[in-house]
């Protein structure tokens, strides 16, 4: 069943009851209800008391490989029998998943039984600070704070992780026009430093240009991003992939906490 209108707001507050868990998918619906950005469609197994939901993006060029397939699951049985419908899940196409990682092993099953390849692109901590006062005051004196806007998609593709291909443009210009960010300017007024928002709510894309590293950048931009995002109403977390251990520990003292029994993991599917 597609959800839509006043039953994408009831189910944004029905995810609140499984925090931390549906953190992702919360924050998607959070920002879906709020905020005009590229069509979705919202699938629940049943309403109003779902076990399963999945957020499928609309790919209408290759660049939309980069919007993720986001799930959130009660039952690991109805989970499965869901993938295996064509209808929810197209396993004849390229796409790339993100979920809780325990649920990865049904999903390669289900690949694997339609002889479906994938890779695994990143298994990633769950960050959050559930209480914005427990952030600490940090001084941004002396720094000049902005918003990026369409004419830094280049900038922010040339430095993102899995971006520096024309694929993530579209991506990128997206989160720019429709979600919130913050960077630091130099003395021209060119970003040195940024912090970007993505469709799931999820703080992201944290970067500092090396000649300016070791300034606190990354400190300011987090306790920016914090308010602006508390101030919408929005859930304040992030993923940080396992091994990235400096960002991990950034967090860390500026008052996040890991959920330690949760992984979120991205994966791509008919990645030939």
């Amino acid at each position: 069943m597609e959800l839509t209108g006043e039953q994408l707001k009831i189910t944004e507050q029905h995810l609140k009851r499984y925090l931390p868990r549906s953190q992702q998918v919360y924050g998607y619906l959070v920002l879906r209800n709020r905020v005009r950005s590229d069509p979705v469609r919202v699938l629940v197994d049943r309403w109003p008391e779902f076990n399963v939901i999945v957020c499928k993006p609309q790919y209408e060029q290759k660049g939309d490989l980069f919007k993720d397939t986001l799930v959130f699951a009660n039952d690991e049985a109805i989970l499965e029998e869901i993938i295996r419908k064509s209808s929810v899940i197209d396993w004849t196409h390229v796409f790339c998943l993100g979920m809780n990682l325990r649920h990865m092993e049904i999903f390669k099953a289900v690949a694997s039984e339609k002889d479906v390849s994938g890779i695994q692109l990143a298994v990633c901590h769950m960050m959050i600070l559930e209480d914005v006062s427990n952030l600490p005051s940090i001084d941004s004196t002396g720094i000049s704070l902005s918003s990026l806007d369409e004419s830094h998609v280049g900038l922010v593709n040339q430095t993102w992780k899995f971006g520096k291909n024309n694929e993530a443009v579209r991506m990128i210009r997206n989160m720019l026009a429709n979600f919130p960010s913050c960077c630091v300017l130099d003395e021209e007024g060119k970003p040195v430093s940024w912090i970007l928002t993505y469709e799931s709510c999820a703080m992201g894309m944290l970067y500092t240009l090396p000649e300016h590293r070791g300034k606190g950048y990354a400190k300011v931009l987090v306790s920016s991003m914090v308010k602006k995002l508390h101030a919408k109403g929005c859930p304040v977390y992030c993923f940080i992939e396992e091994e990235n251990k400096v960002s991990y520990k950034l967090f860390r003292n500026l008052g996040f906490i890991e959920v330690p029994s949760y992984r979120e993991a991205w994966f791509q599917f008919n990645d030939y």
